[in-house]
């Protein structure tokens, strides 16, 4: 099997967000132009050493990819079609995550005309104090202004992510942006709950002790709300923390889910190509110097064992609302998942965690709202 998604990691924004420990740099004074160029190189080597069979998705993430100027994203994303033989873009999903605000009508014209055909916009709340707490620099109105733009355009996919368990925020404060998420008639939806990751803004206030961060039973009760709200609205929840409109589940998104292969362009981006885990240099000039001497530019890379990946798969897959399928286990690694997992399997499901159902394995509802402690049970000893 050969890769069929493409991740590309535009790392400048405007801002940097309090809670942000992806790999990012704030634009003023930063060399985007040799970046620009050095992307390019870097997907003309991968594809020659790794050859690709029929892109089905491209994700370009950040950072901020808007905050480019037009032209420079236009040339980004013309690197992209050119060294991946996109010819047919409207045949694949082609995701740009945009901050509302950060991009006009010329933008978002442009990027559907390059092959963009959806958008992922970094909402998190609809609360202007609540955005304010996080070092947001938009504020809530911008959101519609942005989504009318981008309908203007012709953008007929359209996805945003939303955060719970944020610094004070209230059960109430949070079903108020889902009403909200709800009125803007989106695709879909991402939600995730607030991780408190080092190097970030509220890492440091939280080892002061002034992160005042809703209690455990707090999140949980704004899970269920989520869930009751999004699919009461017309959305299935086909992951997790990812609610579709029929027919919208992120393609790309199913590339990790499913552990397949993808490759990963940019400072700091991952790919898993070949069983083959890598990692990018993520300052700049690391991966910059790597680049303009003739190099890929890893930083690290890990072959995975098979156990590891049978791990993966499980894990990964029961984010899935349908699951991972048994007979799918079987041809990808040789062997019957309950030759593997079948005493963790019968445990999970005494508990009530997991069921299974016409050939796959499934999370129950009360397995979702557990699901951290449920992928660690396989974790096969090593």
């Amino acid at each position: 099997m050969k890769p069929k998604a493409v991740y590309v990691h535009v790392p400048f924004c405007e801002q940097i967000c309090h809670y942000c420990d992806f790999n990012k740099f704030f634009l003023k004074n930063q060399p985007v132009t040799e970046y620009l160029m050095d992307c390019d190189t870097e997907m003309e080597r991968t594809v020659e050493a790794f050859p690709y069979d029929n892109i089905q998705s491209v994700y370009v993430g950040g950072g901020t990819p808007t905050s480019l100027s037009t032209n420079q994203l236009q040339t980004l994303l013309r690197s992209v079609r050119t060294h991946f033989n996109i010819k047919e873009p409207e045949s694949i999903e082609f995701t740009v995550e945009v901050n509302p605000g950060s991009a006009d009508e010329e933008k978002l014209t442009m990027m559907l005309r390059e092959g963009a055909n959806r958008l992922s916009i970094g909402v998190q709340t609809f609360d202007a104090g609540l955005l304010e707490k996080i070092g947001r620099d938009h504020k809530p109105d911008d959101v519609q202004e942005t989504i009318d733009r981008s309908r203007r355009a012709g953008f007929e996919n359209i996805s945003i992510d939303l955060m719970f368990g944020l610094p004070g925020q209230t059960i109430e404060q949070f079903e108020e942006t889902l009403e909200r998420a709800l009125a803007l008639n989106i695709e879909h939806v991402s939600a995730y709950s607030l991780k408190v990751e080092a190097k970030t803004v509220f890492y440091q206030l939280m080892k002061k002790g002034k992160l005042p961060l809703p209690t455990e039973d707090t999140e949980a009760d704004m899970y269920e709300r989520l869930i009751e709200k999004l699919t009461g609205g017309g959305f299935t929840m086909y992951e997790i923390s990812n609610f579709a409109k029929p027919g919208r589940e992120s393609r790309h998104n199913l590339t990790y889910w499913e552990n397949e292969q993808y490759y990963g362009i940019g400072a700091g981006a991952h790919s898993y190509i070949n069983g083959v885990r890598r990692r990018n240099h993520g300052p700049l000039p690391k991966y910059m110097n790597a680049i303009q001497e003739g190099q890929l530019p890893y930083l690290e890379e890990h072959t995975v064992p098979v156990k590891e990946q049978m791990e993966e798969e499980m894990f990964m897959g029961l984010r899935k609302r349908i699951g991972v399928s048994m007979a799918r286990f079987e041809e990808k690694y040789g062997c019957t998942m309950e030759s593997v997992f079948g005493g963790t399997i019968d445990q999970l499901k005494k508990r009530e965690l997991v069921t299974i159902n016409q050939g796959r394995i499934q999370l129950t509802e009360k397995g979702r709202f557990l699901g951290n402690e449920v992928f660690e049970q396989f974790l096969l000893q090593r």
